[in-house]
């Protein structure tokens, strides 16, 4: 069994066999960590992301890693909070779980995620970061290692306290 790891940083940095990118549905780059990754990893990322054509909210594909030190980098498009009515959190879990799947499927042992949806998705990082504990747990019998990348001092401290309350558990 892994270990599950929380840290502030730049995803884009991370050594590790596979980064998580926070995606939107056309896969065509943007804005937060979908546009760090793209602009770091170079235009082989969003040449293969254009030859996909895209990926529903919740689904998750795979791609090179371009420039970066990953080997790969697999895009989930997380949901849009928009009040937490409308399947916000299945979808979300639903990026989790496929993402995992994906990895475990191409044996990928090391993989870094960013807090999904969690950015201009505006889903609220306590219930974000709970959904992608819970997920990581679900899943860390399969991986050598977890990272939870936070790119905020904000989000790291939410994450820590939401770890350290599922480990007492």
């Amino acid at each position: 069994m892994g270990n599950i790891t929380i840290k502030k940083s730049d995803i884009t940095k991370e050594n590790v066999d596979v980064i998580v990118n926070a995606a939107n549905t056309g896969l065509n780059g943007g804005g937060g960590v979908d546009g760090a990754i793209h602009s770091s990893g170079g235009s082989s990322i969003l040449k293969e992301c254009r030859a996909i054509g895209g990926c529903k909210t919740g689904f998750a594909v795979m791609t090179n890693a371009g420039k970066l030190l990953a080997k790969k980098i697999i895009h989930t498009p997380g949901p849009v909070w928009r009040g937490g009515t409308h399947g916000e959190a299945e979808l979300l879990r639903n990026c989790y779980m496929n993402s995992f799947y994906l990895a475990k499927k191409n044996n990928l042992k090391t993989i870094a995620f960013p807090a999904i949806s969690a950015g201009i998705y505006a889903y609220p990082i306590s219930q974000a970061a709970a959904i992608a504990l819970e997920a990581g747990f679900k899943n860390i019998k399969d991986f050598d290692e977890i990272r939870y990348i936070c790119f905020s001092e904000r989000d790291y401290q939410v994450y820590l306290g939401i770890y350290k309350k599922m480990t007492k558990e």
